[in-house]
């Protein structure tokens, strides 16, 4: 397979699962171990990082932007986007921290491992299922004790297999949310893990001595990875309006 053609098909299994709740991760794993690609490099995982980030960025930049400017407001009318922006600080934070301790052991897990993983997903979904009929209020009503945990489902979603948004998605519904309102607090999440995961691994391209893919090989990636983000997205927003969790519990079961 050509390089040009394995960059589209990764960048297009990194836009759709890593929003979709079916692990971006696991399935670059399984390309890895069972198809036997390898990846182009740190830096190509840079450009995939930065096109997945403009997906969520593009989708949700009223939201990112109302919370980015109501932050550190004191207008008592900014009070909901003030609150949602701490929210999602403070969730990053053990996830940050989970990512830090447990990254090099994640990456490194046997496949065996990550068919579990994958059963874990698939079971975390159904569960989501019976727990969207919960559904109490919005993500802004949360607690700081409840955004960590949610931030603690989120970090230990760093294990292949196990998707990070259905992780926080199925956390949010726990704790009293709807599917919509799951999703959407989900996906501002993924926005400073994505940043700082991004950047992380930037830093390792400047340190280190990274093989850079080609122009054209990095451009391709990084289309198919936004372009498929955002549909991945606008897509799983619309879906859970109206359907449930199974068609994706079914699929990580399957793999």
């Amino acid at each position: 397979m050509t390089d040009l053609l394995r960059s589209l098909v990764l960048g297009v299994v990194q836009g759709l699962a890593e929003f979709l709740p079916v692990s971006s991760s696991g399935h670059l794993r399984l390309f890895q171990e069972v198809l036997g690609w390898q990846e182009f490099g740190v830096a190509f995982d840079v450009m995939l990082h930065l096109a997945t980030l403009l997906a969520v960025t593009l989708y949700f930049w009223r939201d990112i932007v109302n919370m980015a400017s109501a932050v550190l407001s004191r207008n008592p009318e900014r009070s909901a986007d003030r609150r949602l922006a701490w929210l999602v600080i403070i969730a990053t934070v053990p996830t940050g921290i989970i990512g830090i301790l447990g990254n090099s052991w994640f990456e490194t897990v046997p496949m065996i491992y990550v068919g579990v993983a994958f059963l874990i997903t698939a079971a975390v979904l159904t569960a989501a299922d019976r727990l969207s009929n919960l559904s109490l209020h919005a993500a802004t009503n949360l607690s700081w004790t409840q955004a960590i945990l949610v931030g603690v489902a989120q970090g230990i979603a760093i294990m292949p297999g196990i998707s990070r948004s259905g992780a926080t998605m199925a956390a949010g519904l726990g704790l009293g949310l709807d599917r919509e309102q799951a999703a959407r607090y989900s996906f501002l999440l993924s926005f400073p893990i994505i940043l700082l995961a991004g950047a992380k691994k930037g830093l390792d391209v400047i340190g280190g001595s990274a093989s850079m893919p080609s122009l054209m090989v990095n451009a391709v990636g990084f289309v198919a990875a936004a372009v498929t983000g955002y549909v991945a997205i606008a897509g799983l927003m619309r879906f859970l309006r109206k359907h449930t969790f199974l068609p994706f519990a079914v699929y990580t079961a399957a793999l």
